[in-house]
């Protein structure tokens, strides 16, 4: 019988071939994703030689395929927790894809190998050495794990023979976590029959040569002999053991003793050059497989994972409360997932919301931006007439209904209405946020956060005065600038002081006297002062007060007032923003006061801007939430809408914008109708955010049309008047002038408007036709009943469609005004055109602050028209569309941090107060449940 011809397995070879396999893969990846790129790091401990070898090799391997490699490489010292503390940066790094924890560990401490294993988080597994990777190994679930890379290689070095695995005898000797085992799994896998051989095993020589297939993981050299060898068998050899001969000199040897097994075994692999580099080629297959299920699970693609929780409705429709209450909302964790947030990107608030970091913006940078859609409205009656209903009921409808990307970006509603008379902003019905006590009281605490900044600012101003007004140049100086270890030095904010004062100094030993009273003196006029106190409660008391009567206060009185929080420039300045970055610059150049000569006076001339940023840290961050059918929201700011611009985020729909996809949606609102809310939306929102609105939807309610027409008086806490509930189609008419109006409004921005008309259930089949026909016949794209309140998003799928065609046409956005223009004339474009005015009246405060806010270099900022929102004109009590007034500028203040001047059109509250009968006598809670009652 003629001896087989043992051929070698070349895997050096079948090794390149899987690495120019792989630079293909990463150049198709490059070609959809320029700036992606498929990333590892390997995590060294200590120095060993022979782990540098093998890292070398890997770090050579990524490089020629276009794998970013990073090896990070930690001192033989470090601990078990730095070395986990490590891992976990890695895991949250979103430019990592894979992850290599180098053994065995170069440390004098003692390190877990298992516990470090199970560290990397099984997504960046690419070792594939976690129990949990295991696990799905073991059943066989090797699309969802990461297969070990040498027992991977094994596989491909045995397909490579054309040996057929399926039905086969196949023999693993070693058990091994890293190969021995997950070998054993694979062939099984592969339907092999397959024994596991190690220390323990009896008459190992027999059951070894009854094999057709060997695979050697011992760690011990020359283990096999060929004596042991099946005739015609492939035998795998994975041992590499460095043995030093007679000469001193190291060469490497296998588990199988290679010569002996020459005329016995069909193929064999060769010590080195046979499993060796397999190893590596598999590590960056894994590496790319990883970057690929990184970018599904990542990307701003179909949400392919996105569950929706089902409506149970019922008729009547119980309370708000009751909806919230029967409805579990999903765990953030899944639903940011489901939405694409990385883990790293995501601050967990407990499990029903989380902050939203700003990372997400750097990773999402270059992704296409969804549909940007705004909810406005007609002029409301004081109920209000559902914009944030609306907004939820078609968020829940283009989402669970019709199966789009969707997100709606909502304000965070102010505690004082909350628990006042207005009730919360959290929507109705079966269009709402949940859960929806969270939202309607501390949320994440961003209202606190921006009470505190203001009060700090507040407190500064006055406390900053007191000083200048009791102490000398000198001492001011003295404190100002305090000598520490015999040194002087500015902080990084009295140096911006110092460059506004145009002295380039930075020793302060250098400063002249008259420099030294430049600085120390802001000679503050308290009349000029706008800062005000604020709180997040309606207290009517606090409208006017007086401060500094304590005796310490020296007699340093004056009379000021608290706003409410949501009026307070902070939380604009939130709103506008559109980096940590940017908040700091607005922050500090917020206008407080001006001195004695006229110069404006900022929160960095007080010292006090970069404290600021820092109590904001955290309330720039947009926090997640969802509606009540699982669809995503994101709730961020809460401007005031009358003096400030009434709209959630810049941030939130920026991210909202990237997160949906070029075929997503992202639905926000802006406050009270379209000529107070979404005339500053375009007018100031979308100048600083750069966005375009592709849609705008005008909500309209029966009860508001009828009080537009001449209906009778609307009041918060009062009955309804029987007008209202009843079908009067001629005062339904008159009053749709009002829409009609704000139809108009839209036009002039060039963007196409979709009218959803809110049903109350008293609303006829003919009035909803009238209005309809009306409104398409003055210019709307379309006009739609939507019942999301009774209904939730199946009552809005009509108003969903509306939206989606609207969207597909192609805005000729276009501003109202050019900021170039004097800040009369801009006031004047908006009065004419928006509300009908005939012009404007300018006080004699009016037209000194036009002059002092030009001397100042304000002129080329947006207007922010504080007027009612009952009514297109100054009065409220004028209803439907006003002709033949002059609208009145009482004065002109001006918000610089964020980047608009504000005309007063009549009185404006900015603390409202409590009712009669505040909401909070029908709030409780339960002390043994916990559970809340009696919100709304």
């Amino acid at each position: 019988m003629s001896a087989t011809k043992t051929q070698l397995i070349d895997g050096k070879e079948i090794a390149k071939n899987i690495r120019d396999k792989c630079r293909l893969m990463v150049q198709e990846i490059r070609n959809q994703q320029k700036d992606f790129k498929p990333g590892f790091a390997v995590v060294q401990v200590g120095n060993r030689e022979d782990s540098n070898v093998y890292i070398r090799h890997k770090l050579k391997a990524a490089e020629e395929i276009g794998i970013d490699a990073r090896l990070v490489r930690l001192d033989s010292s470090t601990t078990e927790p730095q070395l986990i503390q490590q891992i976990e940066q890695l895991n949250n790094d979103p430019a990592i894809h894979g992850i290599i924890v180098q053994l065995p560990f170069d440390s004098v401490q003692t390190i877990d190998a298992n516990r470090i294993a199970n560290t990397v988080s099984p997504d960046k597994d690419i070792d594939g050495l976690s129990d949990l990777n295991a696990g799905l190994l073991s059943h066989g679930n090797l699309d969802k794990c990461f297969v070990p890379c040498t027992p991977n290689g094994c596989i491909e070095l045995i397909r490579a023979t054309g040996t057929q695995i399926e039905g086969a005898r196949a023999v693993v000797v070693g058990r091994s976590k890293i190969v021995g085992t997950p070998m054993f799994e694979l062939l099984k896998h592969y339907n092999a029959t397959v024994t596991i051989c190690h220390s323990k095993t009896r008459n190992i020589q027999d059951i070894i040569k009854d094999a057709d297939i060997v695979v050697a993981c011992l760690g011990k050299p020359k283990f096999i002999p060929g004596s042991w060898i099946k005739a015609n068998a492939v035998v795998i050899d994975c041992g590499i053991t460095p043995v030093q001969g007679e000469n001193g000199k190291t060469k490497l040897y296998g588990d199988v003793d290679l010569d002996s097994c020459q005329g016995v075994a069909s193929w064999i692999t060769p010590v080195p050059g046979g499993v060796g580099p397999m190893t590596v080629a598999l590590l960056m297959q894994n590496t790319i497989t990883a970057a690929q299920r990184y970018l599904e699970t990542y990307s701003s693609t179909e949400w392919k994972s996105m569950t929706y929780l089902p409506l149970t409705l019922e008729t009547p429709v119980p309370s708000d409360l009751n909806i919230a209450k029967k409805q579990v909302p999903k765990d953030i964790k899944q639903l940011a997932n489901e939405i694409h947030i990385h883990n790293s990107e995501l601050e967990l608030y407990g499990t029903k919301k989380a902050k939203v970091k700003l990372n997400v913006l750097e990773r999402l940078k270059n992704a296409p931006n969804g549909k940007y859609v705004v909810v406005s409205g007609i002029t409301p009656t004081p109920l209000g007439e559902g914009k944030s209903t609306t907004t939820i009921g078609l968020c829940q409808a283009l989402g669970a209904h019709l199966n789009k990307n969707v997100i709606g970006c909502l304000r965070q509603p102010s505690q004082g209405p909350t628990f006042g008379i207005k009730g919360g902003a959290a929507g109705g019905g079966y269009s709402q946020v949940i859960p929806m006590e969270e939202f309607n009281l501390h949320l994440t605490g961003d209202i606190h956060a921006i009470t505190a900044a203001n009060n700090l600012l507040a407190a500064q101003i006055d406390a900053r005065m007191f000083h200048e007004n009791t102490q000398t140049d000198q001492q001011l100086f003295n404190r100002l600038v305090p000598t520490i270890d015999g040194k002087r030095t500015f902080s990084a904010i009295q140096r911006k002081r110092l460059d506004k004062l145009k002295i380039h100094k930075t020793d302060p030993a250098t400063l002249t006297e008259e420099e030294i009273k430049a600085f120390v003196r802001l000679d503050i006029d308290p009349t000029t002062i706008t800062w005000q106190r604020v709180i997040d409660t309606n207290d009517r008391f606090l409208r006017k007060i007086t401060i500094g009567q304590s005796p310490t206060e020296k007699n340093f009185t004056r009379e000021t007032n608290f706003d409410i929080t949501v009026a307070s420039e902070i939380m604009a300045v939130l709103a506008l923003t559109t980096s940590l970055g940017d908040l700091r610059e607005r922050l500090g150049r917020m206008v407080v006061a001006a001195s004695r000569d006229g110069v404006p006076i900022t929160a960095d001339d007080l010292g006090v801007g970069g404290a600021l940023a820092v109590l904001m840290r955290d309330a720039i961050k947009p926090t997640l939430m969802q509606t009540l059918e699982g669809t995503p929201v994101l709730v961020h700011a809460g401007p005031f809408a009358n003096i400030a611009h009434g709209n959630s985020s810049i941030l939130a729909d920026q991210i909202g914008l990237k997160l949906v996809g070029p075929d997503g949606y992202i639905v926000t609102e802006a406050g009270f109708g379209f000529d107070i809310g979404c005339e500053k939306f375009m007018d100031i929102k979308c100048r600083y955010s750069g966005l375009v609105p592709n849609c705008v939807v005008i909500v309209a309610t029966m009860r508001a049309l009828k009080l537009h027409g001449g209906g009778p008086k609307v009041e918060a806490g009062s009955p309804i008047p029987p007008e209202y509930a009843q079908e009067n189609l001629p005062l339904l008419e008159r009053g749709t002038q009002n829409l009609v109006k704000q139809i108009e409004n839209a036009r002039y921005f060039g963007v196409p408007a979709v009218i959803a008309i809110n049903r109350f259930k008293t609303d006829t089949q003919a009035e909803i036709d009238l209005v309809k026909r009306i409104a398409i016949e003055n210019g709307a794209f379309d006009a739609v009943m939507a019942d999301h309140w009774a209904k939730g998003g199946s009552g809005a799928t009509d108003l969903a469609r509306a939206v989606e065609q609207a969207c597909l046409q192609k805005p000729d956005f276009k501003f109202l005004y050019d900021l170039q223009l004097p800040i009369e004339e801009k006031i004047r474009i908006i009065a004419r055109k928006i509300y009908g005015a005939d012009d404007i009246k300018l006080s004699e405060m009016a037209e000194k602050r036009i002059q002092l806010f030009t001397k100042q270099g304000f002129n080329d900022l947006p207007i922010c028209m504080a007027k009612t929102h009952l009514s297109l004109s100054h009065d409220p009590s004028l209803k439907g569309c006003p002709k033949g007034f002059i609208l009145p500028i009482r004065d002109i203040r001006a918000s610089i941090g964020a980047g608009f001047l504000y005309p007063l059109v009549g009185e404006m509250s900015t603390i409202p107060g409590l009712p009669t009968r505040p909401c909070f006598y029908d709030i409780d809670i339960d002390p043994i449940t916990e559970e809340i009652y009696g919100l709304f």
